[in-house]
Formats: C-alpha cells, sequence, structure tokens
C-alpha cells in the first residue's frame, strides 16, 4: 500500500518537476526522478490515501475534461461577464456572500471545487464550513441569495466534473 501510494505521489511531483522546469533533459528527468521518489517516500503516507485512485485511467480521463471546460468554457464566460460589467457605463453590479452547499465527500474534491470557484473571475470562495457542508462565495453580480439557486450557478459543474475525479 505504501509503495502504491509513494509511486503516485512520486509520479505527480516528477510531471510537476518536468513541466514546470520546461525541459526533458538527461539532467532535468534525473533530478525530477530522484525528487520525485524522495518527495514520495516522504510524504506518501499524508497525501494519497488510495492509490488505486490515483491510477485509474477513467479518472484521468475526467481531468482532462475538467480541465478542458474549466479553460475553455468556465473561464472564457466568467471573463466575458467580468469585462462587461467594467465596461458597461453603468458597472451592472449586485455584490453579495451567498451560502452554496457542496455535495463532494473528499477534501480533495471539496478543495478543487473551491479553486475553481476562487480562480474564475467574479466569484471568491471567502470560507468553508465543513459541518455545514457549504461555501460562502463573494459574488460580483449574485443571481440569488438561495442556496441551491446559488449552487446550480457557481458549482454545480465544478462538482460533477470533481465528484468523478477525487470522490
Amino acid at each position: 500500500m505504501k509503495l502504491g501510494s509513494a509511486l503516485a505521489v512520486g509520479l505527480l511531483v516528477f510531471i510537476v518537476y518536468i513541466v514546470f522546469s520546461g525541459s526533458v533533459s538527461p539532467y532535468d528527468i534525473v533530478a525530477g526522478v530522484l525528487v520525485g521518489i524522495v518527495l514520495g517516500l516522504i510524504f506518501s503516507e499524508y497525501v494519497v490515501k488510495n492509490p488505486g485512485k490515483a491510477f485509474n485511467p477513467v479518472r484521468w480521463l475526467w481531468l482532462v475534461a475538467y480541465a478542458i471546460y474549466y479553460f475553455f468554457v468556465a473561464e472564457v464566460r466568467a471573463h466575458l461577464d467580468v469585462m462587461y460589467r467594467i465596461l458597461h457605463p453603468k458597472m451592472p453590479v449586485n455584490p453579495a456572500i451567498v451560502k452554496v452547499p457542496y455535495r463532494v465527500e473528499t477534501d480533495y474534491a471539496v478543495t478543487a471545487v473551491a479553486n475553481s470557484i476562487t480562480n474564475t473571475p467574479g466569484t471568491v470562495v471567502v470560507d468553508i464550513d465543513p459541518e455545514d457542508r457549504a461555501y460562502y462565495v463573494h459574488w460580483i453580480n449574485a443571481k440569488t441569495l438561495e442556496p441551491e439557486e446559488a449552487r446550480r450557478h457557481i458549482s454545480e459543474v465544478f462538482e460533477k466534473y470533481s465528484r468523478e475525479v477525487f470522490d
């Protein structure tokens, strides 16, 4: 079990190392492998509880679909909406902090959805209440204050993808 977890963390560290170094030179590959092994062994018990999930190719496909949706649909829509509000002569905004319940289970899924909400222009998660299973989101143009309706507008699609990847 520990070996699978260490391999999952080490592989992730290696991929991140190569992507951020921007190089596949022999030096960077060896350095990436060594850093991945060391960090995988040190942090595996804290990061990966079920290595079978990490190596499930269906979850990786859902992760790719999530990234495509996020970067090419959600981000574009949100940027256009915020630009409209900035450029409109009357600056039509209706800011509010709304309660947005969530239905994902794992800490990774909760975090992924919160990050997706925060990184999308016009919304920022200002608090997470795990007991109430809700985010508190500052919304630049609140369309509703009703929690379930706010969930539908803000986080429902992010939860769909996060559930498939992390839960």
